[in-house]
């Protein structure tokens, strides 16, 4: 397997793997522009490396004509932990896709077999206590699978900084393109024959693993690539970095050039979308102890008004004593009922 460096600082996908060293010399100095390149012997694929940099990408028509150049300028890891970043996002990305719901049963949750089979002596046979042992068929399973929990916690800002890295080093590589949107073109009807076509237009091998980034993708778009097994169509939502480092080609559009350098750009704050679910719940929650508080304002007219911070604070006092009361409650309850269970409770008729 050939790894192909350029002259800015890279790192090898396959190297961030945990089952593969990570050797220091594919580590390209962004002071050497000379092309390097390391030969490992264990596959003969060319994986595109990690760059973290970000470049000027052409534009090209739908005919294959360049119409112009498009900067994305994106937020990268330093060459000197890139790889370490990407690497730990990524196996958090495979680790959480991990559903762990493996599980088998035990001797003691095997149903049936409470009965001794046979006698322990005078019979000829091994001894045996029971028809759930591990070593009869239908008995239980010594060591076996439980359901278990393999997610893994990663920061949100180190997540979207794994990915806009792998981004801008996917883009900084001659493999990456921009192209004008096309999606107004396949409203008539979907033909993946003309889609193939114009991937040889815009220099693309249709047997070569591409990606292509759109903010939206119609059905007529999905329904011409769908019978291309190695095309992936994602929008910002189903962006993930498997993909990314997964594909030897990247494809992006205008307006998705737009949305990668305003989401993940140079002094850009903003979210994602399932990060924008995350926050909207949360403010839906403070909303309604908002709404809540000013119902009660509107009942007692002597509840002098404040922000929704004091509002939000009162709520959760109000629900922390209303929590305590029927603690207290509860206790009180408990202890009467053990007076009235007393053993000696009948010595009081």
């Amino acid at each position: 397997m050939s790894i192909i460096s350029s002259q800015s600082p890279s790192l090898s996908f396959s190297a961030s793997s945990i089952f593969l060293p990570t050797p220091k010399s594919l580590l390209v100095s962004a002071f050497n522009p000379s092309p390097r390149t390391t030969t490992l012997l264990s596959s003969s694929k060319t994986l595109t490396l990690i760059r973290a940099s970000s470049s000027s990408l052409p534009i090209f028509s739908f005919t294959g004509e360049k119409i112009g150049n498009a900067l994305l300028v994106l937020k990268s890891a330093p060459p000197d932990t890139a790889r370490a970043v990407v690497h730990r996002a990524i196996i958090a990305e495979q680790q959480n896709q991990r559903r762990g719901t493996a599980s088998t049963l035990t001797r003691g949750e095997v149903s049936g077999g409470g009965k001794k089979p046979y006698p322990q002596k005078k019979t000829g046979r091994a001894r045996r206590g029971s028809q759930r042992t591990p070593l009869r068929p239908g008995g239980g399973v010594i060591f076996g699978p439980k359901p278990k929990d393999w997610s893994i916690k990663i920061n949100r800002k180190e997540r979207r900084l794994a990915l806009s890295t792998a981004i801008a080093s996917a883009a900084s590589s001659s493999d990456a393109l921009v192209v004008e949107d096309f999606a107004h073109l396949f409203d008539a009807r979907p033909k993946t024959k003309d889609f193939i076509a114009a991937m040889r237009r815009w220099g693309l091998d249709p047997k070569d693993k591409s990606l292509f980034l759109l903010t939206e993708v119609p059905d007529n778009v999905k329904l011409s690539c769908r019978n291309i097994g190695t095309l992936k169509m994602l929008t910002p939502r189903t962006l993930n970095l498997f993909d990314i480092l997964d594909s030897a080609k990247l494809v992006l559009t205008k307006s998705a050039v737009d949305y990668l350098n305003s989401m993940y750009g140079e002094g850009s704050e903003k979210v994602d979308d399932e990060e924008e679910d995350e926050d909207g719940e949360q403010a839906a929650l403070e909303a309604a102890a908002v709404e809540m508080i000013g119902c009660r304002a509107s009942r007692n007219e002597n509840l002098p008004t404040c922000d929704a911070a004091a509002d939000k604070s009162r709520c959760m006092i109000d629900k922390g004593e209303k929590k305590v009361r029927e603690q207290r409650k509860d206790r009180r309850s408990n202890n009467l009922s053990t007076v009235c269970l007393s053993p000696f409770s009948f010595l009081r008729n």
